[in-house]
């Protein structure tokens, strides 16, 4: 299994279980996102929404190229991108708070998923960063729309993705898009922040939250994200991006 799914007290946590491949994402890890996200719409009683990984070193690498490696073609491509861009937007519309909680290095689409995160806590010392352009193509499962549309700065977001290099977790906090930093335990550092929350209702929480989604569906964030992926799949076929995964693939 790729993935493990676990409820605490309200709390209920995604975590991908793929140490040896950096917590790629591949078909399997995608079926249990689309499960946990069902079970926080489907179920009133959660409070919070987790997503982390095992292994300590990363937190999501991005897509598995050795799963994705045989998608070549535009047709090809634009299935899986799709997917995880409707999971992500969806993600990001959860009627509960979401926290990323990165114990380890995020890369390409590990940093869309954490994107679409209401809240990114970052072990000290780790780093992050939206690689995709060195591989010739663009974000593909919306993560530069978020990007735009949550974060403030259109010079530094530009440069965020633009660069496709990684930063650390200080400085990305300094920034503004790691919430927090951590040198403890990542339980501990994700119950000492959500503490702050215990004596507020959830139903406020909730309420905010509402606000925030209404202003994203009516700037239609969902057919954006959409046209972002479409973008990427027709860079995805392009001589470039096979060099540069073949490149990367056998350094």
């Amino acid at each position: 299994m790729s993935f493990n799914i676990t409820s605490d007290q309200g709390m209920l946590t995604f975590t991908i279980t793929r140490p040896e491949v950096r917590n790629a994402v591949n078909h399997e890890v995608m079926e249990g996102l689309e499960r946990f996200i069902n079970m926080i719409e489907q179920d009133c009683s959660v409070k919070w929404g987790i997503i982390t990984s095992e292994g300590g070193k990363a937190f999501c690498s991005g897509g598995d190229l050795g799963e994705f490696h045989a998608l070549e073609t535009s047709a090809q491509a634009l299935p899986m991108l799709s997917r995880m861009t409707e999971l992500l937007y969806r993600l990001a519309t959860l009627p509960v708070p979401t926290l990323a909680l990165m114990d380890g290095a995020a890369v390409g689409g590990g940093c869309e998923i954490a994107a679409a995160c209401d809240y990114r806590l970052m072990k000290s010392g780790a780093k992050a960063g939206f690689i995709q352009g060195s591989l010739a193509i663009t974000t593909g499962w919306g993560g530069a729309s978020l990007l735009y549309e949550k974060e403030s700065g259109h010079s530094k977001i530009l440069q965020l993705l633009t660069e496709a290099r990684v930063h650390t977790a200080e400085d990305l906090a300094e920034w503004g898009w790691i919430t927090n930093t951590y040198t403890s335990d990542k339980q501990v550092a994700l119950e000492r922040f959500t503490a702050k929350f215990d004596l507020i209702e959830p139903s406020v929480l909730q309420a905010y939250k509402t606000i925030a989604i209404r202003k994203w569906e009516q700037s239609d964030l969902k057919s954006r994200m959409i046209d972002e992926c479409k973008r990427c799949s027709i860079l995805w076929e392009s001589e470039a991006h096979h060099a540069a995964v073949h490149q990367f693939r056998n350094r």
